[in-house]
Order: C-alpha cells, then sequence, then structure tokens
C-alpha cells in the first residue's frame, strides 16, 4: 500500500491521470491487446478526466486500445439522463478520446433482468483479461463505488440499496430533492476490485478526512469497505493535504518520507513522457 500526498486537488488530479497514462503507454496496448482500465464517476475523478482528455489532445496517448468498465450505474434512471453514469461519462470523458465505443462498458440500469447484467459484466471483464488498473473514489463514510458500509468485503457485481447517507450526499445532482434521488443501484463489488492488478484511489478534500483515516490507520472493516485495499498488493491512494487531515502527523511524515526516495529513485509520474 502506498499513500500519495500532493498539496491540493489539482496535482492530486494530475499525478492520477500522469499515472493512468503511463501505465496504458508502458502496457503498448494493441488490437490483440487492449489495457484494461476500471473507472469511477463523481466530482473526484473529474480533474484527472481533464488531464487525460488533455494528453490524448497533445498527441501523449491514444485510448484506441483501452477497454473501459465503469463501477457503478443508478437503477431506473433512463441512460441519456443527465445525472446517469452513462451521460457522465461521455459527456466529461469518452466523447473527447479516441476511445472504440464498443470498448467502454457501463452498467446497464435499465436491464430487464438487472442480476444477469451483473453476471454478464462480470463475464466480460474475465473475458477481457481482467482489469490491468482500477481507479476508484470513496463517499465519506468510506465506500467505494456503491459497495455500502456492511457490505461483504469479497463481494461481486450486483443490485444494491443504496444507504441514507448516500441519498443525502447526492441529492446535489437533483436539485437537493432527496425523491428525485435512486434508491438503487448497480456496482461492481469490492472482489471485483480487488481482482484488478492495481488500484488506484482518490481521496480528495477535508469532508473525506476520516474516511482516508479509516482506510489505512486503522484495520480492515467492512464497514468502511474502502479499507479492503489495505490487504491488495499493489493499492495507491492519491490524496491532497486536506484529506490527510485525521491522520496521525506520524503517518503523513512516513509516507511523504517514503515519496521523497521514492522520486529520486523511479516515479511513474516522472517516466515516459516526463523525461
Amino acid at each position: 500500500m502506498r499513500l500519495v500526498i500532493l498539496d491540493d486537488y489539482d496535482l492530486a488530479s494530475e499525478w492520477a491521470a500522469k499515472y493512468i497514462r503511463n501505465k496504458i503507454i508502458e502496457f503498448q496496448p494493441s488490437a490483440e491487446r487492449c489495457f484494461t482500465l476500471g473507472l469511477p464517476t463523481g466530482s473526484t475523478p473529474y480533474g484527472c478526466y481533464q488531464k487525460l482528455i488533455e494528453y490524448y489532445r497533445s498527441g501523449d496517448m491514444s485510448f484506441k486500445y483501452v477497454t473501459t468498465f465503469n463501477m457503478d450505474e443508478y437503477v431506473g434512471l433512463p441512460r441519456a439522463h443527465p445525472e446517469s453514469y452513462h451521460s457522465y461519462m461521455w459527456n466529461n470523458f469518452f466523447k473527447h478520446i479516441d476511445i472504440d465505443p464498443a470498448n467502454a462498458h457501463v452498467l446497464d440500469g435499465n436491464a430487464e433482468d438487472l442480476e444477469a447484467e451483473c453476471r454478464a459484466y462480470e463475464q466480460k471483464i474475465t473475458e477481457a483479461g481482467g482489469i490491468e488498473l482500477f481507479v476508484g473514489g470513496i463517499g465519506p463514510d468510506g465506500h467505494i463505488a456503491f459497495n455500502e458500509p456492511g457490505s461483504s468485503l469479497v463481494s461481486r457485481t450486483r443490485v444494491k440499496t443504496l444507504a441514507k447517507d448516500t441519498i443525502v450526499a447526492n441529492a446535489r445532482f437533483f436539485g437537493n430533492n432527496l425523491s428525485k434521488v435512486p434508491t438503487m443501484a448497480l456496482t461492481v463489488g469490492v472482489g471485483t476490485v480487488m481482482d484488478a492488478k492495481e488500484v488506484m484511489i482518490l481521496i480528495t478534500g477535508a469532508h473525506k478526512a476520516f474516511a482516508l483515516y479509516k482506510a489505512i490507520e486503522e484495520g480492515v472493516n467492512h464497514m468502511w469497505t474502502v479499507s479492503a485495499f489495505q490487504q491488495h498488493p499493489c493499492t495507491n491512494f492519491v490524496c491532497d493535504e486536506d484529506a490527510t487531515l485525521e491522520l496521525r502527523v506520524k503517518t503523513v511524515k512516513y509516507f511523504k518520507g517514503l515519496m521523497h526516495v521514492h522520486n529520486k529513485l523511479v516515479d511513474p509520474v516522472l517516466s515516459i513522457k516526463d523525461q
């Protein structure tokens, strides 16, 4: 596990985008061997997506041979609804890059058989060779995707009822009208994300500070599902200074010290295009 601490949201977004860019370039994807990337939605990854669009437009990278799997989608919200995660991804990312639409996978919250849709999604991930890098964000209660507190840490893609705190947090996207916020979603499971070769979790803002504390300073706990990634062999938690407010000073100094040493040796952000 690695904690990467940047000064602010913009720098955290840039670090994450460069990490993704460099991983794709190093992989050397082709028509026969696509790079498979797991992606989140929400306000936290927005800056990262904007930087990736910049890298594509400047010719630094291509998404032609990248296959993506999104974490989740609301149940019952039309795909064309401005707050569906399908709309979010196309409006904020996919339509600005050269990804093949057939390679951009988002769960269908309007499928006739939701459980069959979830099983098929897991099968598609398997057929794609698994996820090389799964990027995620978290809620203030430490949930990743829609794996709410109390979720199984070995869960797979499934239908999930949303917690009241999540509905309240997402109301801002629905005119602060709680009655308009969907109460159910399809989500990849904690186990689904744990199967990825690498995981990168973006955590920014003071309102996520207690969740970051629970994620790395306390033990694995299904009430804070993000804590499961302490046990993943290759997890990067990427955060800004505000998100570290609940961490012990010793913890912050320890990880900043590791960053300093690592940057002198070989920083993935400074590799390939930046050297």
